[in-house]
């Protein structure tokens, strides 16, 4: 029933008026908020707060489409996210420790240079396609390679448009590492993270919180890696933020302390659009995120040590959503809400029947 609710409610377009104003004119509060410290005084605490909670905000909005998404997390995928993670966070560490950090850092650049391009043209394009031709947003052009025809790359002009300023943004941060390119394009990876994944369930979204919450506590407490990674990652993997402290010129937050939280709370935002209600439940979430992360900001100046955002903010975002449908009654409906389209969960099905029949044949 309420898969049907969602579809239906999602294709009528409830509430995508909202989403279409943020996404329109959502560069000017987060860039000023990243200007701001250039021209006057910030205080960093405040600037983290605030940016962490403005970019997850738009993220949300971003991601109500007209249509369910094409892909959604799996439960599956969702448990051996923080295994994966952690295999890759420990390849860093290593890596940094054997190797040159100049060299590892150049090859990260060089990646992440490609995909800033991306990143920062799929932000700019919602805003750039209102200024172009119609036909520039949808004929779309092939490109084959030379002599490997199998790889193609698909596009539209306006998507060329779009990656122009990108290409030379980009250039500039290869070149200058500044911290408001490096925030810059974190915060357009941040968007991006929110608009395209799914979590499909709020069933994966507490899988996912509940192990990255534990992963997050295991490597910033009990192991140096997390921390030690973190400052020698040259590359727009976290947000910058400057102090006044010489000996501590930057605060630093990690992209995936707004992503992760932020996609369970866009799932929120597009619980309520499915149900033709207006942001109930997004409140409560978005409310224990800004909750998280200011208790996050307490904690790390009481105690002058780096902290574990994930380990305040899950509580903060899944407590306060759960405290609000236990009050409303409506714990059910949130647990048996999913994005997930009839063929996936079809295909699930077929593999769950195929693997517990060769269970039987063993």
């Amino acid at each position: 029933m309420s898969e049907g609710v969602n579809k239906a409610a999602l294709h009528r377009g409830k509430f995508t008026s909202p989403a279409k104003i943020i996404m329109h004119a959502h560069i000017v509060p987060e860039h000023g908020l990243s200007l701001a410290p250039l021209v006057i005084n910030v205080n960093p605490n405040l600037n983290v707060i605030l940016t962490a909670c403005l970019t997850v905000y738009v993220g949300c909005y971003r991601s109500v489409k007209s249509t369910p998404p094409a892909e959604t997390m799996s439960k599956e995928h969702a448990m051996r996210f923080p295994l994966v993670g952690s295999a890759m966070l420990l390849s860093l560490f290593l890596l940094f420790k054997f190797l040159s950090k100049d060299l590892v850092n150049t090859v990260l650049t060089a990646y992440f240079f490609i995909l800033g391009i991306a990143a920062l043209c799929a932000t700019l394009l919602p805003t750039v396609k209102r200024f172009l031709p119609e036909g520039w947003n949808d004929n779309a052009i092939v490109w084959r390679a030379p002599y490997f025809h199998s790889l193609s790359v698909e596009f539209t002009k306006s998507q060329v448009v779009a990656s122009v300023p990108g290409f030379f943004f980009c250039v500039w941060y290869a070149m200058k590492k500044h911290w408001l390119a490096n925030n810059v394009l974190g915060l357009a990876f941040c968007i991006q993270g929110i608009e395209m994944l799914s979590l499909g369930s709020f069933k994966t979204g507490g899988i996912l919180l509940a192990g990255l919450f534990v992963y997050d506590i295991f490597w910033v407490f009990f192991t140096p890696v997390m921390v030690s990674v973190a400052k020698s990652f040259d590359a727009p993997i976290k947000l910058l933020f400057p102090t006044a402290d010489a000996a501590r010129p930057f605060s630093m937050l990690g992209l995936g302390d707004i992503v992760i939280p932020g996609i369970f709370v866009a799932l929120a935002l597009r619980f309520d659009v499915s149900r033709n209600i207006k942001n109930r439940y997004f409140n409560s979430a978005f409310l224990g995120y800004t909750a998280g992360m200011t208790v996050t900001i307490v904690v790390m100046n009481w105690f002058q040590a780096a902290q574990p955002a994930l380990l305040y903010i899950v509580p903060g975002v899944t407590g306060f959503v759960a405290v609000h449908s236990l009050w409303n009654g409506e714990v059910k409906p949130l647990l048996e809400f999913t994005e997930t389209q009839p063929e996936e969960e079809g295909a699930a099905e077929e593999e769950d029947e195929d693997s517990s029949q060769s269970k039987k044949v063993d």
